[in-house]
């Protein structure tokens, strides 16, 4: 008890307001000179060149593990080349797996192309798996694709025409990149596959192939036409024949082996007729010692009916004697 009274009668000192204000000023400029340090160049930087970032925004994205510098210097990129860009859509972008980088050039290389390609396509693009910063590129470089690849295997194109003579084609196709299409639009390969496809159509609706060969252009206007390139990612602005050979006489090679396919079907129907010809005469053969064989009993019964009858006294020995004269010489059978 006496313990408890000699620590009541201890005096705490009192913390005045003054003090506690004090430390949270200390607190508060430890903090801002931290921030400072970390920040402080990179702030520095984006106010002296027009795109300005708040202190406050670059702790958010501390905080927010977003690259704050990946930031900043692409909205300077941006900002420089005429662009007003938030770090908002940048670091959404950036959380959202996108590449900040290739979005931010594609943008400054439309815009200097005078394409339009807003911020929110660019990021929908990249964020489809496409290289937005290719795609600008190709608009403003169209790019030329070989019909057929030459690494897939195929070398030519092959179609007969009507006449029945083969011919061998290679096309070069000039397309570029169409921005609003290039999300959910079909790839390269979809073109190189319908572009084939109207080539094989335009030769096989020639009549003959000098037709073909006196003017290889109107293959090229009977493909373009068609709008191979609607549903795809690109525009087809040319397409020019690099080569065309003529190929074998597939309408010959076909009548050949329809003709010996006939021979063989008529050989067997042949055949079958010289099968059932042999059959059928074994089988006369089978019949008549069948016919041969019922005659010989029928003689050997005419005995014995003469000596039943002779027997029964129906028949005299002379009448008996002529019967079996009669029926035991040869007979001879008319031809037919």
């Amino acid at each position: 008890m006496e313990s408890y009274k000699l620590l009541a009668q201890v005096e705490i000192p009192s913390i005045g307001l003054g003090a506690i204000m004090a430390i949270v000023m200390v607190i508060f400029i430890l903090v801002f000179v931290i921030i400072l340090l970390k920040y402080g160049l990179l702030w520095l930087q984006a106010f002296l060149s027009g795109a300005r970032v708040s202190l406050i925004d670059l702790v958010g994205m501390w905080f927010r593990k977003v690259d704050s510098k990946l930031i900043v210097i692409n909205r300077i990129n941006a900002v420089k080349a005429g662009l007003q860009v938030s770090t908002n859509k940048l670091e959404a972008h950036y959380l959202a797996g996108g590449n900040v980088v290739n979005v931010v050039r594609s943008l400054i290389a439309a815009n200097k192309a005078g394409i339009k390609l807003p911020l929110e396509r660019s990021m929908a693009i990249d964020l489809a798996g496409r290289n937005v910063l290719e795609a600008v590129r190709m608009s403003v470089l169209p790019k030329v694709i070989d019909v057929p690849t030459p690494n897939k295997g195929r070398q030519t194109i092959d179609a007969v025409a009507k006449d029945g003579i083969q011919l061998k084609a290679k096309a070069r196709v000039t397309i570029r990149t169409n921005l609003d299409r290039l999300v959910g639009g079909a790839t390269e390969e979809t073109v190189i596959a319908r572009v084939g496809e109207g080539i094989v159509s335009s030769i096989g609706s020639a009549d003959t192939y000098k037709q073909i060969l006196e003017n290889p252009d109107n293959i090229s206007k009977h493909v373009l036409e068609k709008g191979l390139d609607s549903g795809t990612a690109f525009e087809i602005l040319s397409i020019d024949i690099a080569d065309i050979d003529v190929g074998s006489n597939i309408g010959a090679q076909l009548q050949t082996d329809q003709a010996q396919a006939d021979l063989r079907v008529a050989q067997a129907k042949a055949e079958t007729r010289r099968a059932l010809a042999v059959a059928q005469e074994q089988e006369m053969k089978a019949k008549t010692q069948e016919m041969r064989a019922r005659v010989v009993a029928a003689e050997a019964e005419v005995p014995k009916g003469l000596a039943f009858a002779f027997r029964e006294g129906k028949l005299r020995a002379m009448d008996s004697l002529r019967n079996m004269q009669d029926h035991t010489k040869p007979r001879v059978i008319p031809k037919a």
